[in-house]
């Protein structure tokens, strides 16, 4: 196992590069890419960082120079021919030959696109233009990249030794976490954390931790390359991503009403089973649910991702018994700002009632929550989103509305065309 502490000592090289390969993302970025290669593959978007801990002035912690040389490095990656046989071959939700050949040779000869970064008030203006099928890839080695060296930031002037107490304490403080999680003979957890981990060695250690303190109970992690490199399953579905850029093209309220199932449709087309996941919520989860079509609710399950979630759970259970469907048959992923003590609440709160899943993440890969003078290291709310699409401003209202995005304008015409009444705030943590 490697030596963490010893290898971040080390990381006062020059360059030791944060992103290695193209397949360090999410495996939902894949899934949602061939998606796009084929319904959207001419679209022109802009992808911008969004930092909402403001108090995190990240362009103060983080050297420009150093952060342009990781992007530059990620620009240089192309996929290997390990990792072109691994997706074109390997088995994900039970289905062989995943991603088509036209979008396997598409990938297996693409190069990132330029970025575009600068500083303002203490933060990095980093985006990002060009199709959409490329620029969408950005997004995770972006998060990646910055959130590591934030982390490297917080850590430069440690000892050696006071490196390897800091991440004893780390991995004493998530192993503990496990044990609370072991007495649950039925849980179903996986990783998602790759976006806003403290490093990839660090997800890494807490993937290796999750297989051997949880067994089969652990179901796999959101990261391409640990996933291939573990040998366990990809795990991930679809984000707001979509709905947001198909709202964004389209012309009328009603073809904007109609944006989010329009997305659906296309991925119906293309999946079947435990990758018929809806999520609700980018516009309002009641509206979507009030006015989703009846195919809908033959879909494997839900993903609740803001609000609160033992209410989105709630609607969406009374929702599938309205249509005739039986609860206990589908599936329920939770998968916001989730830590040990709420996935325990969630799990003797639902389960029974239907299939329980949870996506784990900053609180998984990037909790140093107390371990350093100043909580330094404690996690922060970093995005990249999608905010235009062939010129038109894309919007996310969310079921919180301190995640919504986008002129202010324009979210009150979504409102309107979505029906979207009071809200209820929560902090968002992570």
């Amino acid at each position: 196992m490697v030596d963490i502490a010893t290898r971040v000592w080390n990381h006062k090289w020059k360059i030791d590069p944060i992103v290695r390969s193209l397949i360090d993302t999410d495996f939902y970025k894949l899934l949602m890419c061939q998606s796009v290669f084929r319904n959207h593959p001419d679209t022109q978007v802009t992808f911008s960082l969004i930092n909402r801990t403001k108090t995190i002035r990240l362009a103060d912690l983080v050297d420009e120079g150093e952060l342009r040389e990781q992007l530059d490095h990620i620009r240089s990656l192309r996929l290997t021919r390990g990792e072109s046989t691994w997706l074109r071959g390997n088995t994900f939700y039970g289905k062989r030959q995943m991603f088509t050949p036209a979008f396997m040779e598409w990938f297996e000869n693409l190069a990132l696109p330029p970025y575009h970064l600068e500083k303002k008030d203490g933060q990095f203006e980093l985006t990002f233009e060009g199709t959409w099928p490329e620029v969408m890839l950005w997004e995770i080695p972006a998060l990646a990249v910055i959130m590591e060296l934030r982390s490297r930031a917080v850590l430069k002037d440690m000892g050696k030794f006071e490196l390897q107490v800091l991440y004893a304490r780390a991995m004493t403080k998530l192993w503990e976490k496990v044990e609370h999680l072991q007495p649950i003979s039925d849980l179903r957890v996986a990783d998602f954390g790759t976006r806003r981990r403290h490093s990839y060695l660090w997800q890494d250690w807490c993937v290796q931790a999750m297989m051997e303190g949880l067994g089969r109970n652990f179901t796999g992690t959101s990261n391409c390359r640990i996933a291939m490199m573990r040998e366990i399953e990809a795990i991930g579905t679809n984000a707001h991503e979509l709905p947001m850029v198909y709202a964004a093209l389209a012309d009328t309220d009603e073809a904007l009403r109609q944006a989010p199932y329009d997305v659906l449709a296309d991925w119906h087309e293309e999946h079947d089973g435990n990758l018929r996941i809806i999520l609700p919520d980018t516009y309002g989860t009641k509206g979507f649910l009030d006015g989703a079509p009846e195919w809908l609710a033959g879909w494997t399950g839900i993903r609740v991702d803001s609000g609160d979630p033992a209410e989105g759970a709630e609607r969406a259970i009374a929702w599938w018994k309205a249509q005739g469907e039986d609860p206990r048959e589908k599936l329920v992923i939770f998968s916001d700002g989730l830590d040990v003590d709420k996935i325990i609440e969630l799990h003797t709160q639902f389960a029974g009632r239907v299939r329980v899943s949870f996506g784990w993440g900053t609180m998984l890969t990037n909790d140093f929550k107390g371990l350093v003078d100043g909580d330094a290291l404690a996690p922060f709310s970093l995005v990249c989103k999608a905010v235009a699409a062939n010129g038109q401003p894309t919007v996310k209202l969310s079921d919180n509305p301190n995640k919504a995005m986008g002129p202010e304008d324009e979210i009150a015409r979504y409102k309107r065309v979505f029906g979207v009444g009071e809200q209820v705030e929560m902090e968002v943590v992570v």
